[in-house]
């Protein structure tokens, strides 16, 4: 594909929850393949509540995202999509901790700038 992903993919509200439908829409994927990739993947995570309903957070979303990349975009087996999270979280988890102060926007920008070493 030529164009980068989040070109073809609608910008995320800036909202605290989604349901399994808004995130089936934002990542373009369907909802049986999102409750598949929560098995598969233990970042993705979403709250579930009354009536096992899921309730998906921004970064959750983020996370569906990037898996749709690995495995759609860049070709990725399940497994070497699990891995690729599991160096990203690592890498992550090096940065110095955020300050109250740091925008959504911010943390946002620096994470496609590691995605986009990954690359």
């Amino acid at each position: 594909m030529t164009q980068a992903a989040d070109e073809l993919l609608p910008p995320i509200p800036d909202k605290r929850y989604f349901t399994i439908g808004e995130v089936s829409e934002l990542c373009r994927v369907k909802p049986h393949v999102l409750r598949y990739w929560e098995q598969e993947f233990t970042q993705l995570k979403p709250v579930k509540r009354r009536g096992n309903r899921r309730y998906y957070q921004q970064h959750d979303v983020l996370i569906a995202r990037d898996i749709r990349m690995l495995l759609y975009e860049q070709g990725f087996t399940i497994q070497g999509a699990r891995l690729q999270l599991r160096d990203k979280g690592r890498a992550l988890a090096a940065l110095p901790a955020a300050s109250a102060g740091d925008s959504l926007a911010a943390i946002r920008e620096e994470l496609e700038t590691i995605m986009k070493g990954l690359e």
